[in-house]
């Protein structure tokens, strides 16, 4: 019995051990500066609401772990290819909150995802309609890990399934070279762009039953060829 009682000891203080590992571990902490920070290049900065109700479109396999597909009777991704993927269409706003285009986000979940290398991974992609200006696809890995770890679970742990605060991260992991996702232009203005651009969230509120209550993304788009609007009219925008 005495040995029954070390053997199970040591296997709880094992699991502590490592969940504090995987929790604190420096290598996997979020990163807290954009590499477009620094950069002197214009750039467009488009908002959304991450918030399941406030989207025209979002739909995925229904399954209740996931947000759920807005609105209600939308038909659902239930198929085996495409059940871990999601379908977001959404309105984007600018720095002023003037509705100003169209964004549609495709993700499916990652099978690179590494958890004890702190690597909760997502492979995304926009498309961005601004009318007026023109088209752009933005090709994305993104890392939820910080935000699974500093909100999901601390909501799941909760008694009351929420999670309050103030937490802001950037999502975007790659395909670039420094952590940026890969912009494509269109049509329009944009015709020709190959650039960069950097994803974030900042959430307030999250609920393990219905999602992000209060929550924000972000789309910071660095415009590698200089964008002028008195020629737009000459350019194709379609």
């Amino acid at each position: 019995m005495r040995y029954l009682v070390v053997l199970l000891l040591g296997l709880v203080t094992g699991v502590a051990i490592a969940l504090a590992i995987l929790f604190y571990n420096p290598f996997t902490a979020q990163i807290s500066l954009s590499p477009l920070a620094v950069s002197d290049s214009q750039q467009i900065s488009l908002r959304y609401s991450a918030v399941a109700e406030d989207s025209i479109i979002i739909t995925n396999s229904g399954d209740s772990s996931r947000l759920q597909p807005n609105p209600v009777k939308v038909l659902q991704l239930w198929e085996a290819p495409i059940s871990n993927t999601d379908v977001l269409v959404t309105l984007l706003h600018d720095s002023r909150n003037k509705s100003v285009g169209i964004g549609v986000k495709f993700s499916s979940r990652s099978e690179r995802t590494r958890l004890l290398n702190g690597k909760a991974l997502v492979d995304s992609a926009w498309y961005i309609y601004l009318p007026g200006k023109g088209s752009m696809l933005i090709e994305q890995s993104e890392n939820h890990w910080a935000f699974l770890r500093d909100v999901i679970i601390p909501a799941r742990w909760n008694s009351g399934n929420k999670w309050r605060g103030n937490w802001q991260g950037i999502i975007t992991d790659g395909p670039g070279a420094l952590g940026t996702a890969r912009v494509y232009g269109g049509s329009g203005i944009y015709s020709g762009l190959n650039s960069e651009a950097i994803e974030t969230h900042t959430a307030k509120a999250y609920s393990t039953d219905v999602g992000p209550v209060a929550m924000e993304g972000r789309l910071t788009i660095d415009l590698s060829v200089e964008v002028d609007d008195e020629t737009s009219a000459d350019a194709s925008i379609y």
